[in-house]
């Protein structure tokens, strides 16, 4: 076993590995087949056919109840929304010279999927209608009627082509479910049904239970936005090609990103690499031999639990983290008290926080030294080539595995073994790019302090549009070990 896994690391992955044993799941009672007019998007109307589920779905609008997860304050009551830019400040170093590295607030409920985006930092929507692709249920219309146009349009001028009422309208019903009888579907055929086609997946044969993980993953995934000679968007991709279900690798997703020069989103400032990037990879990492997926448990059964209202036994439309549902959905399998579930999860993501913080600022540190070398360059210093793109290579595969396991929303618990070996694998690559750079700098006579100035306030401060400034009080520090 690799080195860097820490010692709580380790219990953690032996922990989740036990936690689902014999997990047998409650089903959800089927919904009545009430057919609604075909191609009904506002979810009113289907409120007024089930008017629970429409309730739960509207609460997604509310803040979560406060105080209950560690790392995820999101919408919490009372609580301001965090930046992860405060809260992680290596983030804006990396992300500088990139929408995310101005703005990169938790988001709120479902509800507010569209509003978000058009709260955030206007760099954040510069890649036109593609933004809008898992955020409006009016996504599959607006391609399907526009063509390639709707990935390069303008975001707000695709937008501006829904009903002025439904313009801010996040997911949806008609997002998961067929509208004659609530059969779950896949609305993304364009990303999710391509993706799943291209894994050699025939979709006419997928289970219900098949389904209760693959609509959550129309949108809960990372994907590529291809760009023209112009920047321009020409397409949204999972980066799934190679990979198969149940294995969509870290690797894979790599490889992907960089066969392509048109997925290379943006320019990083302070090495000046063209990049890829990568979104909350929720369901690659999930279903990435976890323990929950081996047990065939699926993304609604811990999101969207069974519960009953007046007497009727309804899945629970207000989608949110389980912690902060009192892991109400965990008692179908687990015997142990919330609070002892509750110590397992905070052991997990504590070892997970540990080695995602520290691998981090490793990886803002030789970006940082990339700056020096490529100063240092343009005086005229002889770089050695080769050894500097040796370095970029490690770099680069340092950088994926760290945002693939920052994005990723669960911190580490959805796979903790997998979880830990990317961030492991990620140091590692780090560590081995430090050196190589260090040494063509050394050979050029560049001297390179031991501990490198991360001049983090040049990033953190006056960011964006808004010039927003760094919170010192929502950083989030290495976790302190628990008491025994």
């Amino acid at each position: 076993m690799n080195k860097l896994v820490t010692r709580s690391g380790i219990a953690a992955m032996f922990v989740v590995a036990a936690l689902w044993a014999g997990c047998s799941q409650q089903k959800v009672e089927p919904m009545k087949a009430t057919e609604i007019p075909e191609g009904t998007i506002d979810p009113a109307a289907w409120g007024k056919v089930y008017p629970v589920e429409y309730d739960m779905w509207k609460s997604t609008g509310q803040p979560t109840p406060a105080g209950k997860s560690r790392y995820k304050k999101g919408y919490d009551v009372g609580e301001a929304r965090p930046d992860k830019l405060d809260e992680y400040p290596f983030l804006a170093l990396l992300y500088n010279g990139w929408g995310f590295g101005s703005e990169y607030k938790e988001p709120r409920g479902h509800y507010f999927m569209v509003q978000d985006q058009l709260e955030v930092d206007p760099g954040r929507i510069k890649a036109g209608g593609s933004c809008l692709t898992c955020k409006t249920p009016y996504a599959p219309t607006l391609q399907k009627q526009m063509g390639g146009a709707y990935f390069s349009t303008p975001y707000k001028e695709v937008l501006a082509r829904l009903p002025k009422d439904q313009q801010t309208l996040g997911v949806a019903c008609i997002d998961c479910h067929d509208s004659k009888g609530m059969k779950l579907r896949i609305s993304r055929g364009f990303t999710l049904g391509k993706a799943l086609q291209a894994m050699g997946v025939d979709e006419s044969k997928l289970t219900q239970q098949d389904m209760r993980t693959l609509v959550c993953a129309q949108c809960h995934v990372s994907y590529c936005i291809p760009k023209d000679k112009e920047m321009h968007s020409t397409d949204v991709v999972f980066p799934w090609a190679g990979s198969k279900v149940g294995n969509i690798s870290i690797e894979n997703i790599i490889k992907f990103i960089k066969s392509n020069p048109a997925n290379g989103e943006w320019t990083q400032s302070v090495t000046g690499f063209k990049l890829g990037f990568i979104r909350h990879p929720e369901y690659e990492l999930y279903s990435n031999n976890s323990p929950h997926w081996n047990q065939g448990v699926t993304c609604a059964d811990c999101h969207m639990p069974q519960v009953t209202v007046n007497g009727q036994k309804v899945a629970d439309h207000r989608v949110m983290s389980p912690l902060k549902a009192d892991l109400k959905a965990c008692a179908a399998c687990h015997t142990e008290t919330p609070d002892q579930l509750r110590r397992k999860i905070f052991e997990i993501q504590d070892a997970t926080m540990s080695l995602y913080l520290r691998t981090g600022y490793q990886t803002a540190t030789v970006a940082k030294i990339f700056e020096i070398a490529n100063h240092a360059a343009a005086a005229g210093k002889p770089i050695d080539r080769s050894f500097y793109n040796e370095a970029r290579e490690q770099y680069e595969q340092a950088f994926y595995r760290l945002i693939f396991i920052g994005a990723e929303n669960s911190i580490g618990f959805h796979n903790p073994g997998e979880t830990m070996r990317v961030l492991n694998d990620a140091a590692r690559f780090a560590a081995s790019a430090e050196v190589t750079l260090r040494l063509a700098l050394n050979r050029a006579g560049i001297e390179v302090p031991a501990k490198v100035d991360l001049e983090l306030t040049k990033y953190t401060n006056n960011r964006g549009q808004k010039k927003l400034m760094f919170h010192p009080e929502h950083e989030i520090k290495v976790p302190a070990p628990e008491k025994k």
